[in-house]
């Protein structure tokens, strides 16, 4: 059966009072916020719904392309031609025409900085499967799944308004991470705020993203919008050793975006701290072996473990360890036996595998005959009334 050992409370360094964290109250139809570190969600508000992600979707057509520059179907000083349907997409673009061969790197920088559409089409057309953009999108989605973006369709590259191009906040966060995990050479690129490209376009210059000049860490990634998804941005800023990614989606105005961005960050970043809960290889518990040389066993985290506490929190922290015993001998130092469960005030759960910190080899006739006999006399105190009790 499942066994709890008695709850624990684990001492922090810091002494804080116990306020549980209030949450943030944002406007979007969908959003959420993930401190990277940690992996701590710190805000969700209908994160898996499916919504009309405008030109965010476009953070999708730039991790393909990633993964084919990696895999050498591509290379940033390649040039790709401009076909007459990249050439005839209106709203943000480049401004190419057929007449035109574009670098690689070009088409990057018009995708991520002038959210260009026409940019889009052009890798698209370049890396699909058929030649057509159709089929590129097919491909995003299969991709996606593979990702575990489960709640994600394209039926373009570029984020263009059509029936059953939907992705959900938790996919667009997923993705942002991804891509700065995976391609931490092309990152950089979504921080510019600038970008002409040929002189052409000097009405569309300017990185929308309205966290780049604020100084606050922002450094990515992609505004979207359109009359039916409204205004959304995917985000992330680096203060210290923190990193934030958030996901806003579905706001009435350009500034209300703006407004909500700043202060989900700022919300983030000064309303939560990072702390140590345990030490690799420190003893957190023990726990009860059957048949072995010793009755228990020492547990312990293989890594440091942190986690995210509200700033206004306890000096404790509410735990428990759970697993499935008496664990029957012989065990093996390095063995997962347990899980550790902390509750952390306003935050979720958060779990973390213990394991044996000593060999505990199956012991001799004289502990085995111990143990028996110490059930039997168990059984006998109890009664038949009890054993007729556990056979039903």
């Amino acid at each position: 059966m499942l066994r709890s050992l008695t709850p624990l409370a684990i001492v922090l360094s810091m002494a804080l009072f116990l306020v549980p964290a209030h949450a943030f109250e944002t406007q979007a139809r969908g959003a959420i916020v993930i401190d990277t570190s940690t992996g701590t969600i710190l805000l969700n508000k209908n994160a898996d719904e499916p919504q009309p992600p405008a030109s965010m979707s476009k953070l999708m057509t730039l991790y393909v392309t990633f993964e084919a520059i990696r895999d050498g179907r591509l290379t940033l000083e390649e040039k790709l031609p401009v076909s007459e349907h990249a050439m005839s997409f209106g709203g943000s673009t480049m401004f190419l025409d057929t007449t035109d061969r574009v670098s690689v790197e070009d088409l990057l920088r018009g995708i991520i900085v002038l959210s260009g559409n026409d940019a889009c089409v052009v890798l698209a057309e370049a890396l699909s499967p058929d030649g057509t953009e159709a089929g590129f999108a097919q491909y995003m989605t299969q991709r996606a799944q593979q990702m575990g973006m489960t709640n994600s369709v394209f039926k373009n590259s570029s984020g263009w308004p059509a029936t059953g191009h939907v992705m959900s906040s938790r996919d667009l966060a997923l993705l942002a991470r991804r891509i700065i995990e995976d391609f931490p050479e092309y990152y950089p690129m979504f921080a510019e705020t600038e970008f002409e490209f040929d002189g052409r376009a000097p009405q569309n210059t300017q990185n929308r993203n309205p966290l780049l000049r604020l100084n606050i860490g922002a450094d990515g990634l992609k505004t979207g919008h359109t009359q039916r998804a409204g205004y959304g941005l995917v985000g992330s800023a680096k203060q210290g050793d923190r990193r934030v990614v958030f996901v806003v989606n579905g706001l009435d105005t350009a500034r209300q975006r703006a407004i909500e961005s700043e202060a989900i960050l700022s919300w983030a970043f000064r309303q939560f701290v990072e702390k140590s809960v345990i030490k690799k290889g420190t003893k957190v518990a023990e726990a009860d072996v059957w048949m072995g040389r010793t009755d228990t066993v020492a547990l312990e985290a293989m890594e440091n473990v942190t986690t995210l506490l509200p700033i206004l929190s306890s000096d404790e922290v509410a735990a428990e360890i759970i697993y499935d015993g008496p664990i029957h001998a012989p065990v093996l130092k390095g063995d997962e036996l347990a899980k550790l469960v902390i509750t952390p005030e306003g935050l979720p759960e958060l779990e973390i595998p213990l394991y044996a910190a000593e060999d505990v080899p199956t012991g001799g006739f004289m502990i085995r005959l111990k143990t028996v006999s110490m059930v039997l006399l168990a059984r006998l105190q109890a009664g038949p009334d009890a054993d007729l009790a556990s056979e039903g």
